[in-house]
């Protein structure tokens, strides 16, 4: 998605209309609109008074959807192992290379296998 749809986007979401955004930025309306058929590209001070009056981070306006599906599935997975473990296990992770990760990786998921073994066996 490009600076313009995100511009609409996030101005549509706080139901403002081109008029009432372009006043409170400070810009015209023909050039709102221009950043918004992706005509122009606003300047970044611009792009940062645009971004106060929707109140979100100008990094918003620019950001890919390709991107956000990404940042959408970190942000899940944060949440599902929890933000102190997840900055443990990136930390760790930056003295390894991706090979020595997934060897580490293949290492822990054996483990927890023979210990599932090991459990089933208890169990009969």
């Amino acid at each position: 998605m490009a600076v313009g749809e995100n511009i609409q986007k996030y101005r549509n979401l706080k139901e403002l209309t081109k008029e009432n955004l372009a006043l409170k930025a400070r810009i015209g309306v023909q050039t709102l609109e221009s950043y918004e058929n992706n005509e122009r590209i606003p300047e970044l001070d611009t792009l940062l008074k645009i971004s106060t009056v929707l109140d979100i981070p100008a990094s918003e306006l620019m950001e890919d959807e390709e991107e956000r599906v990404i940042d959408d599935e970190l942000h899940q997975l944060v949440q599902q192992v929890g933000v102190k473990r997840t900055k443990l296990l990136l930390r760790k992770a930056l003295d390894f290379s991706e090979d020595e990760v997934l060897k580490a990786m293949n290492l822990l998921y054996d483990l927890k296998n023979e210990k599932n073994e090991k459990n089933r066996f208890k169990d009969l």
